[in-house]
């Protein structure tokens, strides 16, 4: 969206908030290749994600479902990018956020270790959950500014 947004001149995006994005649908790195787990989050997980996210397998060569292929990244909004040490998509989603960062985009990265794909949602359980969760609204507060009314 952001992409989008930036290329046809609006509506103005405030921020970014990636939680382990998916940023290439082809992306093969070495956090995929390592942390492919059978019985939770794999390969094939992420295949399935893509099969129903695309019209049709090309799309996926798309910038705007790819964003790492965009020709570039300079004028998005500031991003906060947070990944799991044992995720299959940490490795592109640290991608982007270093070329968010080579762009002149300010880019916070927070790679949580330990962690594995879906812990930000399980802050009733897990400290780290609470922490990414509390790191994600402490972004966007300050990104959206102090509530007017």
């Amino acid at each position: 969206m952001t992409l989008l947004a930036r290329d046809a001149n609006g509506p103005t995006i405030t921020a970014q908030l990636l939680v382990y994005p998916n940023t290439d649908h082809l992306s093969d790195t070495p956090s995929g290749r390592q942390n492919d787990d059978a019985l939770f989050f794999n390969s094939r997980s992420v295949e399935s994600y893509w099969s129903n996210y695309l019209a049709r397998p090309a799309d996926g060569a798309d910038p705007l479902a790819s964003p790492l292929r965009a020709a570039h990244h300079r004028g998005l909004p500031a991003a906060l990018v947070i990944t799991a040490e044992y995720d299959p998509t940490r490795d592109e989603a640290e991608e982007y956020a270093d070329r968010l960062a080579k762009a002149g985009v300010p880019v916070q990265l927070t790679r949580y270790p330990g962690m594995v794909h879906g812990f930000f949602a399980m802050g009733g359980t897990l400290h780290a959950g609470r922490r990414a969760l509390a790191e994600a609204a402490g972004f966007l507060r300050t990104s959206f500014g102090p509530a007017t009314g």
